[in-house]
């Protein structure tokens, strides 16, 4: 080992790598470059389903949401509701004296 070392070090600084120690070299970089490309897809993994996660937690969160806001607005138009805010609040009242008009006979009179 310490021998390869040796002559590795001797073809850098004579900028002639010999054939020998070029399978040697570029096996070693694509090792690295495999390994550094492992790390980084494991990275990106984790950092998506950490992603995937808060989305779920914030679908969770929005779907209870959404259900109260329904039961809110069926609280809200309850028809019992709207007619006692309109007699107590806006004093309204239902008309003693009305007349109906059916539409077939509005049409005929001038």
């Amino acid at each position: 080992m310490k021998r390869l070392w040796q002559r590795f070090r001797l073809a850098l600084l004579e900028s002639r790598p010999t054939k020998g120690l070029m399978l040697p070299l570029m096996l070693s970089l694509m090792v690295i470059g495999s390994a550094l490309y492992a790390i980084r897809v494991k990275h990106d993994n984790r950092s998506l389903t950490t992603e995937i996660e808060r989305a779920r937690v914030e679908r969770e969160r929005m779907q209870m949401e959404w259900s109260q806001l329904q039961l809110e607005e069926a609280a809200l138009s309850h028809h019992a509701r709207i007619e006692n805010t309109a007699r107590t609040q806006l004093g309204m009242a239902e008309p003693r004296d009305y007349v109906i008009v059916n539409q077939s006979t509005a049409d005929r009179v001038p």
